[in-house]
């Protein structure tokens, strides 16, 4: 319960800044800030409650800890109810204080939805690789032989890193959740788009995991 509880919260902040970020201060803090108020999210929320569940807040990086063989199945499935949870509450939030979705609230997309306008192909690939690259950044900075005390801020500048070169492609998913919570209260286009923002991260996640299960970037 205090993992799923620390999931529900991690998740939560991680879209009520990240997503806040783009729909509260976007004009103000351009691509840059937005990247950074997404990683520096990660970065509080690994040193706060990381020794509590391993601060995964996204589905996808607990596919790719349960592929890697470093979690189980039944607790991968509580982890992903709590950070759905968790990222459905941190747009709510979001909503609140925007006061309504009326202009989105920092939703995923492709085509149409994207913010610089790619098609499908190119969401869907940048969306898998991210993902893979971010999935083997959080596996390789907390194995067993790595410096625990510096994953937090190498998994944080990682996925800043990943929404600087992605804002404009999807907004940026690598995280179902994330997507999840602002799609299901904006509803339309960014709701019919969402089964992609599950999909690629899943096989992004897949790819990321097995690479540590079969060795091949085993220390």
């Amino acid at each position: 319960m205090k993992k799923m509880l620390a999931e529900f919260v991690g998740t939560l902040v991680l879209v009520l800044f990240g997503c806040g970020a783009v729909v509260l201060g976007g004009e103000h803090v351009g691509q840059l800030g937005i990247a950074l108020a997404f990683g520096f999210s990660i970065v509080a929320m690994a040193y706060g409650i990381g020794p509590v569940s391993g601060c995964h807040v996204n589905p996808a990086v607990s596919l790719a800890v349960f592929v890697a063989g470093r979690m189980g199945l039944m607790e991968m499935l509580q982890y992903w109810v709590a950070q759905f949870a968790g990222a459905l509450a941190g747009a709510a939030i979001l909503m609140v204080i925007a006061g309504g979705a009326a202009h989105g609230l920092g939703q995923d997309g492709f085509g149409p939805g994207s913010p610089g306008g790619y098609p499908l192909m190119a969401g869907a690939v940048f969306e898998v690789a991210a993902t893979a690259i971010f999935a083997i950044a959080i596996l390789g900075s907390t194995g067993p032989k790595a410096n625990a005390a510096f994953a937090g801020l190498a998994i944080g500048i990682t996925l800043a890193v990943i929404h600087i070169v992605g804002i404009q492609i999807t907004g940026v998913s690598v995280n179902p959740a994330r997507s999840f919570g602002p799609a299901i209260l904006v509803g339309g286009q960014a709701l019919q788009q969402l089964w992609l923002f599950f999909v690629a991260p899943a096989v992004g996640a897949v790819i990321g995991g097995a690479l540590f299960r079969l060795g091949l970037l085993a220390p």
